[in-house]
């Protein structure tokens, strides 16, 4: 008896915002029966957290060998913000009536957050907790996750604008004789995209050698390399496979281009920007299978995803069935736009003030989710507002039709 439920609301439909933004909202708390409390506090918390376990056999003083099994961590806090809602630390009991009870808040994101991830070895979170706090029994925490987004504009590093080539070549001996080579080429128009949008991929194969070239495959990967700083540092490296596909065959004598796309999925921006325990990379990984004892040919093209794309990616002709729907503040009343879903402008966060032909962004969950949120500091108390599991939303742009600038000849 008591708490009936916990809902936190949050001035946009996503519970995303892009750091240095507010964000506010309102706390419902329903109670059945009446709760006798002594205040109500908001906790919100920015952190990256990096773990995993490693076995070794050691030999005891009295010579025998163990298994050794250590834990190895990584943390860092970005920022945390609390206070109470209602009552206070010092404040006298005050008894709750039945009913549903209503506190708004507001919190100011700091400008140099790195953006929300989960990966296997770790994550960075971002996470609101809702604490009553009651005078000799249990605190009860109600806690729920958002996603902050580090903005990444594709436009200020003019690397990311050039068109890659990716070259690989191969001579093969067979009884002492040499063939011709195996020539791969894969070109991209230029190596910068964002969620959403298409990678377009060529694929020239000259074989003039005299092995059969089985396959050429692409691989989109996702580089993760987690650090950690107790008991001892270490690193661990993690590639995840987001997309693949495959070209071929080529045989012996032959040459064929091939064009080939692959559709960018939901993903967090490239290095993870201050964030010091996790860093995160892209690239295409290219391996061509060739037939007979031969080792095959491997190369990659790096790839840096960003959260604003290139100005130069030409937008498909507008559908207005496919605009998506600007934020609606559930709590904010109509003010000066400063914070709140007025404050959170999607065109002018997603570059739309810069870029006005870049269309705004749908914010999409990734499929990389958290199987949990809670952390090191919750309790078998601590409730979890609406789903156990935590995916974050990254913005996802509608380039499924666009058309990139033409390579270079």
């Amino acid at each position: 008896m008591g708490i009936k439920g916990c809902e936190v609301q949050l001035d946009n439909p996503w519970n995303t915002y892009y750091a240095g933004q507010t964000v506010n909202g309102q706390v419902k708390i329903t109670f059945d029966s009446p709760k006798k409390v002594r205040g109500i506090i908001i906790r919100f918390l920015g952190e990256a957290n990096t773990e995993w376990t490693e076995e070794r056999n050691v030999t005891t003083s009295e010579g025998k060998t163990e298994n050794e099994i250590t834990s190895l961590k990584g943390h860092e806090e970005y920022f945390k913000i609390q206070y109470y809602l209602l009552g206070g630390k010092n404040s006298s009991e005050t008894e709750l009536p039945p009913g549903t009870h209503t506190y708004p808040f507001t919190c100011a994101l700091p400008p140099n957050l790195p953006s929300s991830f989960e990966g296997e070895f770790g994550h960075v979170r971002y996470t609101i907790k809702v604490t009553l706090d009651r005078p000799w029994k249990f605190d009860q925490d109600m806690k729920m996750a958002f996603t902050v987004i580090a903005p990444v504009d594709l436009n200020l590093n003019p690397r990311v604008k050039e068109p890659f080539k990716l070259e690989l070549e191969k001579s093969f001996c067979c009884f002492c004789c040499r063939s011709g080579p195996l020539t791969v080429v894969t070109s991209i128009p230029q190596t910068g995209y964002v969620s959403g949008q298409i990678l377009p991929i060529t694929c020239e194969v000259d074989n003039t050698s005299n092995v059969n070239l089985t396959a050429v495959k692409f691989e989109l990967r996702k580089l993760v390399t987690f650090h950690t700083n107790q008991p001892r540092s270490e690193k661990r490296e993690s590639k995840v496979i987001i997309a693949q596909l495959s070209v071929g065959p080529v045989n012996a004598g032959e040459s064929r281009t091939f064009s080939q796309q692959m559709e960018i999925p939901a993903l967090p921006p490239t290095n993870l920007l201050n964030c010091g325990i996790i860093a995160l990379d892209y690239d295409l990984h290219v391996e061509c299978d060739v037939s007979g004892p031969h080792r095959n040919l491997t190369g990659k093209v790096p790839i840096t995803l960003g959260t604003i794309p290139l100005a130069s990616v030409k937008p498909p002709a507008e559908d207005p069935s496919l605009a998506p729907t600007q934020p609606v503040s559930p709590v904010s009343p109509l003010g000066d736009g400063v914070g709140g879903a007025l404050g959170w402008n999607v065109a002018d966060s997603a570059g739309g003030a810069l870029y006005p032909n870049i269309p705004p962004p749908q914010f999409v969950e990734t499929e990389y989710r958290a199987p949990k949120i809670t952390g090191r500091d919750d309790s078998e108390h601590t409730q979890i507002i609406g789903d156990n599991t935590f995916a974050p939303r990254y913005p996802t742009f509608q380039f499924k039709n666009a058309t990139a600038p033409a390579l270079s000849p």
